[in-house]
């Protein structure tokens, strides 16, 4: 089962999340042994909470989830199901190679080294800066699956990985005023999907979970009737109680009021009003 932050809306998770393999170096590397290896066990009894967040992600990747140096909150975690006989692999690095078959994760896949090492079980981690961001525990002939194959994982918000790994994907990543990049739990956006022939609107997420809100830019009117709680507005007058959160993406500058409904988006050429998206509109 996997667990983590949920987008706002069936609409975001679907705009921003990106398929398909990374090509690049080795899956599994030497690497440079950190100051501080993880000594804690390999194996840490999961348990299955009924929510999404941060606190079904730790509750759920046993001890990969604890093997996370994140700079803020876990963004993903959770155990793997079963397989059946022959999907396993013969050695642990086969068992890295079957995490990715099977649960398709959208972190890099190159690039990690054996942390630790016990008879039935190994973790691997990939390191930014000597912490690490994305943990996966292999275990041998555990019930249900059998060969080498994945047992938990987890991993750091996508704004800690490194930007030739987020650039790739579909997401924004943007920056505050210092230039550091801010975590996608508190906005990030993405072009629409195409298969909803949305690929001219663009969107915005702002928190996630229950306090999350979506909005969209959507110049072209190619969204449904309905979705937008107001119209869009490409020429708007920026209101005098407006600040500046100082999230910035490219050349855009988001500004927000008291009012919900749309946030103000500044670039060279003016200001745009984004509405918000309703509650319950996604692309299907």
């Amino acid at each position: 089962m996997r667990a983590g932050l949920v987008a706002t809306t069936v609409l975001v998770a679907t705009a921003v999340v990106a398929c398909g393999a990374d090509e690049g170096p080795d899956l599994v590397v030497t690497g440079t042994p950190p100051a501080a290896p993880y000594g804690g066990p390999l194996h840490v009894p999961v348990k299955h909470v009924d929510e999404d967040g941060v606190r079904a992600a730790r509750a759920g990747s046993g001890a990969a989830g604890r093997a996370l140096e994140c700079d803020g909150e876990m963004y993903s975690g959770g155990s793997s199901g079963p397989w059946s006989k022959g999907d396993g692999g013969a050695t642990p690095q086969e068992g890295l190679e079957v995490y990715f078959d099977i649960e398709q994760p959208d972190v890099p896949q190159y690039g990690y080294r054996v942390e630790r090492g016990e008879a039935d079980r190994v973790l691997y981690s990939f390191d930014v800066g000597g912490r690490t961001k994305v943990a996966v525990v292999v275990a041998k002939d555990q019930k249900g699956r059998p060969g080498w194959g994945p047992e938990t994982s987890a991993s750091c918000d996508p704004a800690e990985l490194p930007a030739s790994f987020t650039d790739t994907r579909a997401y924004e990543i943007w920056t505050d005023r210092s230039g550091e990049r801010v975590p996608v739990s508190k906005v990030t956006g993405g072009t629409g999907p195409a298969h909803c022939d949305w690929q001219k609107a663009h969107f915005l997420s702002l928190g996630e979970g229950r306090n999350g809100r979506t909005y969209a830019r959507d110049p072209d009117g190619v969204l449904p009737d309905g979705m937008l709680g107001v119209p869009y507005d490409g020429d708007a007058r920026m209101p005098a109680d407006a600040h500046d959160t100082g999230y910035r993406y490219h050349e855009r500058r988001l500004w927000l009021t008291d009012d919900p409904s749309r946030v103000y988006v500044r670039t060279p050429h003016g200001v745009e009003a984004w509405p918000r998206v309703k509650d319950g509109y996604g692309c299907k």
